[in-house]
């Protein structure tokens, strides 16, 4: 097909896709070329635009390193995180459900901890928090014998890879459900944070005069041989930031209550007030246990 005007493009980069052997690949690039040929001509892109556009792609793989990954925060910030979970999960998008973002800071391989015991690796001045969560199916049996991976940001707002201060897996741990479907820890109580602002992110959030916060957060991937693997954040509802989170993220059903003690800790004499205590119940389906790739390492 000979080219004569920018309508002639697309057909004839469609005829080319259409040729894909593989059926799902064909129906994705078949897909994304008629919305993104679809995009620049709505905007009518310009030279300049597209080469800027190419630079900040180029930009997204040079800012990624062992322990930050620029390109999980932009698709968070566009909502594209949110939009993707959303879709694949709850019965296919139609019920609620505790799934939510895996975010840029899942390591693998977190220390192993027993119920009951701490997630403070260091020295981590913050209130305590205590956690009892826990796993049922959709018709809420308990799940037994699952792998929960816990990890959130410290009191200051960092994760224990980007604070030099703090002990390696520092505020991360892997536990096992009881029989009941059960698992408690005890930690410090986290505060939201901004995200860094040093590059394609934080240019887009300043041309858009938007705040770089997201409401303060627990991390939890648990995994069981017969249910998809549950990735969740459960947020605290006072948070200033729990409306207008950055990436998009907060669901109703995955806002927790975290509560307040003003009194003295009723059985562990060295929690002094106040301190904190969080119950939540992970909500996990049917499906094949699959770990994702983590986004660093």
């Amino acid at each position: 097909m000979h080219i004569s005007t920018y309508q002639d493009v697309t057909p004839a980069v469609l005829a080319v896709m259409e040729r894909t052997e593989n059926p799902r690949l064909r129906e994705i690039m078949v897909a994304l070329i008629k919305h993104l040929h679809g995009f620049i001509v709505d905007v009518r892109l310009t030279e300049a635009e597209f080469r800027e556009a190419t630079a900040i792609i180029n930009q997204l793989g040079q800012l990624a390193t062992d322990s930050h990954n620029e390109t999980v925060m932009l698709c968070g910030s566009l909502g594209v995180s949110a939009l993707v979970c959303l879709l694949n999960n709850g019965e296919g998008g139609a019920q609620e459900t505790t799934q939510n973002l895996l975010g840029p800071f899942w390591r693998m391989h977190s220390p192993r901890i027993e119920n009951g015991g701490s997630l403070v690796r260091s020295e981590t001045p913050g209130p305590a928090l205590f956690v009892t969560g826990r796993v049922v199916d959709r018709a809420g049996n308990p799940v037994a014998e699952a792998e929960v991976d816990i990890w959130h940001a410290s009191p200051v707002g960092l994760y224990e890879n980007q604070d030099e201060t703090q002990a390696d897996h520092n505020l991360r741990g892997k536990l096992t459900t009881t029989p009941q479907g059960l698992f408690w820890f005890r930690t410090v109580m986290m505060l939201g944070y901004p995200l860094p602002t040093n590059g394609v992110v934080g240019r887009l959030l300043r041309a858009q005069d938007r705040h770089p916060f997201r409401p303060a957060h627990l991390h939890a991937l648990i995994v069981k041989p017969g249910f998809k693997v549950l990735i969740s954040q459960v947020y605290d509802q006072a948070d200033p930031h729990i409306d207008t989170d950055v990436q998009f993220g907060v669901t109703q059903a995955t806002i927790g209550n975290f509560i307040r003690h003003d009194a003295p800790h009723p059985t562990t004499p060295d929690v002094t007030a106040p301190w904190y205590s969080l119950d939540y119940t992970y909500v996990m389906e049917r499906g094949e246990a699959v770990l994702p790739k983590p986004p660093i390492k």
